[in-house]
């Protein structure tokens, strides 16, 4: 990749406080364009429309950044003539639905990456789609994701990192969407140790298990999200896929490193959500089993007054003691005295 101009001493974006804000790009009217503007040795030249992005892009010492949001057909065509983007690459932007990804044609890269954040409680999905050549950077978002104004804005505010050209602003983006995970992780994490926690106390509602199902569901989604991430940030670090400036790979290093912990934050919450999972179960089981035990013993202790009542029932006319005079409170007697007896004992086991 071309580099601007050769300085090592450039910053995280990371290493920026929120509020160090640049001079904001002027809103380019295009219905899908939400900046498009050049670059020369790290500072914002001037806001440019997308017919001259070619022209800008071909100037030595000049980067062209332009920020799509699901753009038309024919404005990725446009773009297309203008940068001499590949057919197959520009096919796969206009789509929504593609697998996270490093493709090389010739001298330029299209890189996919799949963004998350949450909406009403949920997790969306969306991607980023991002063209990386000499003198431009295109990317195109789908979907759900934070726009990327915030990362323009501290690339704006560090001219020695933006002067490293390409590389760094394709650094800057992914590191950006990797970023954005963790606030995903941490509401589900705590949402988790709530669930967690309920399940401990034997809360057995049924919202509850549709929300741990639902969560494992949401996990495993995201898994599959931020998983590739770290196969492209992977490949985006080692010289087999493009020649990076050797002061960038720790940079990538960084945000695979990063990826690699948010992948790691999502199997230790799915190891968790499987346990609560299977606890919610177990726990469920018991509490049928203790229901059961106890209709058990209850019928065990009825059996006997339904014995008696069922034997001397029958009608026979010569049976024993049956004109005795104190019979009928015998029986009662040893009725209630059997079950007593039986209700004491299944007390003291743990039946009732």
């Amino acid at each position: 990749m071309l580099a601007n101009e050769k300085n090592p001493e450039f910053r995280s974006p990371r290493q920026w406080a929120s509020g160090h804000r640049a001079r904001s790009s002027t809103r380019i009217d295009q219905p899908g364009v939400v900046a498009s503007s050049v670059y020369a040795n790290g500072r914002r030249v001037r806001d440019i429309p997308i017919d001259e992005a070619g022209e800008w892009s071909r100037k030595s010492g000049h980067v062209v950044w332009i920020g799509l949001l699901e753009p038309s057909a024919e404005l990725l065509e446009r773009v297309q003539v203008q940068l001499d983007l590949h057919p197959l690459a520009i096919e796969d932007a206009s789509k929504a639905h593609q697998h996270p990804k490093v493709e090389q044609y010739g001298g330029a890269l299209f890189v996919v990456a799949r963004t998350a954040q949450l909406v009403d409680g949920h997790i969306a999905f969306g991607e980023t789609h991002i063209f990386i050549g000499k003198g431009y950077v295109v990317s195109v978002r789908h979907g759900a994701s934070t726009s990327y104004a915030a990362v323009r804005e501290r690339c704006e505010t560090c001219t020695a990192s933006l002067a490293q050209g390409e590389d760094y602003i394709l650094y800057a983006i992914l590191d950006f969407i990797v970023d954005n995970y963790s606030p995903v992780i941490e509401a589900i994490q705590a949402e988790v140790e709530a669930l967690e926690e309920t399940v401990l106390r034997r809360s057995h509602e049924k919202l509850q298990f549709d929300r741990l199902y639902k969560l494992r569901r949401d996990l495993l989604q995201l898994r599959r999200a931020v998983g590739p991430v770290v196969d492209v940030c992977r490949r985006l670090e080692h010289m087999d896929v493009i020649a990076l400036d050797e002061a960038m790979k720790p940079l990538f290093r960084d945000v695979l490193d990063h990826a690699k912990r948010a992948q790691e934050d999502i199997d230790s919450l799915r190891e968790i959500l499987a346990f609560a999972f299977e606890a919610s179960m177990m726990a469920g089981q018991s509490q049928q089993t203790e229901i059961a035990r106890r209709l058990t013993a209850w019928a065990a202790i009825l059996a006997v007054p339904t014995a008696v009542a069922g034997i001397y029932g029958m009608n026979f006319e010569h049976m024993p003691e049956l004109k005795w005079a104190y019979g009928y409170y015998f029986v009662l007697a040893g009725i209630f005295g059997v079950c007593a007896l039986l209700y004491a004992r299944f007390r003291q086991s743990g039946w009732l």
